[in-house]
């Protein structure tokens, strides 16, 4: 069972970056671009509209997979800083300020981000003993 599951890990992994990366996207270019932004539209230079500016080109490299790691960073950033700033002001729950939970962003992206760093530090211990024998 977990040989089986440990062989499906790159694909969902593969497909879940992509969707994650699709909604970050599809917010910067609502902020940017008015595409289905519905009533909200920041103005042009505003803190809302350079967060959608990173959401759109951040989210665009994370979407097709390029500096995965350094995208889901900058995006965790970029969400908790929102979650921070606009939403627990009105609320400690998000649910009544936004239609979806900035957090569940965030722990997604840090979570990345520590598989990540977690990988390299198993990479770099495995190279230190092989280099030690």
């Amino acid at each position: 069972m977990i040989k089986k599951l440990t062989g499906l890990q790159p694909g969902v992994l593969s497909i879940t970056r992509i969707v994650m990366g699709f909604i970050a996207f599809s917010f910067g270019t609502a902020k940017i671009f008015h595409f289905h932004a519905g009533e909200f539209m920041p103005a042009f230079g505003s803190p809302e509209w350079v967060a959608g500016l990173i959401e759109l080109t951040v989210g665009l490299c994370f979407l097709i997979g390029v500096f995965t790691r350094l995208s889901a960073f900058i995006l965790s950033g970029l969400m908790a800083a929102a979650y921070f700033t606009a939403h627990l002001p009105v609320s400690f729950s998000p649910r009544k300020t936004a239609v979806t939970p900035p957090p569940v962003g965030v722990l997604f992206f840090f979570t990345l981000l520590l598989r990540a760093a977690a990988q390299q530090v198993s990479t770099l211990c495995c190279l230190n003993s092989q280099t030690a024998n």
